[in-house]
């Protein structure tokens, strides 16, 4: 069951399980994978490939209050409902770009990618493998408002503001919510890791990219070089400057090198 929405609509590819995919922009198609800090996170390479592209962006279930059964627990899950969607859709060379733990779900996604749907993969600050020295580590407390802001001073914080002023607007939210973060640590597992990961990427047939941002603590650049060279031919991007989140922090460059590769491959 399909039920549309204002730029998408919202499928039942499980019982029980409701997928609101946003969808917007026209031409080719790209899909569009979140990370722990939700849809907001990618909102930016949404709109940016909406000037020129067909979009596509779910919503994990677990994330912005959507339900996630309990069966519904690995990155599997996730892959097999996404290639589906392509499947159902009937969409062909497709631009995967998955950022952070989107980016592990869209690399997978062109390993069992049997009905030949995808046409590039981009994965940006992903985490996925099992590089050895490398724990990736999820906050353990609820993300709160930026150290400084007036909701987050602490202690320290200054009298409220008098009733004849208005309110500040809260501050926005740092990384994933508690809900998100529970839906993560459910996909990702007790390692955040998958140890055979690298070798099935071998399968990989399609073009690859793998960009990151030269300062990212997060998921450091050594997972975008393991990236790199476990697919055939991929390349890897490194963007000075830029963290976790590239296409925020240095999107001029970042895009340039997206825009690049993908205009690269078009046939």
């Amino acid at each position: 069951m399909t039920t549309p929405q204002t730029t998408g609509f919202t499928i039942e590819p499980y019982p029980g399980l409701p997928l609101t995919v946003r969808d917007v922009g026209a031409g080719r198609p790209v899909l569009v994978l979140h990370g722990g800090g939700g849809p907001a996170s990618v909102a930016g390479i949404v709109d940016h490939f909406a000037a020129t592209s067909r979009v596509l962006a779910p919503t994990h279930p677990g994330w912005e209050d959507t339900p996630r059964p309990e069966w519904f627990s690995d990155v599997g899950d996730l892959v097999e409902t996404y290639l589906d969607l392509l499947d159902d859709r009937d969409l062909r060379d497709v631009l995967v770009v998955g950022a952070s733990f989107g980016g592990w779900v869209a690399a997978e996604m062109t390993v069992r990618d049997r009905a030949r749907r995808i046409g590039g993969l981009v994965v940006m600050g992903a985490f996925g493998p099992h590089i050895e020295g490398h724990e990736v580590r999820f906050p353990t407390a609820p993300p709160g408002p930026p150290s400084g802001s007036p909701s987050g001073q602490g202690s320290g914080a200054s009298a409220p503001a008098p009733a004849s002023e208005p309110a500040p607007a809260p501050a926005p939210r740092r990384g994933p919510s508690p809900a998100a973060l529970r839906a993560m640590v459910a996909y990702a597992g007790p390692t955040r890791s998958d140890p055979k990961l690298l070798h099935r990427l071998a399968r990989v047939s399609v073009p690859a990219l793998a960009v990151w941002g030269e300062q990212d603590t997060a998921v450091p650049p050594d997972f975008g070089r393991a990236y790199a060279a476990a697919i055939p031919g991929a390349r890897f991007e490194l963007i000075p400057g830029a963290g976790h989140i590239p296409t925020r922090e240095a999107p001029e460059a970042t895009f340039a090198a997206i825009d690049a590769f993908a205009a690269a491959i078009l046939r």
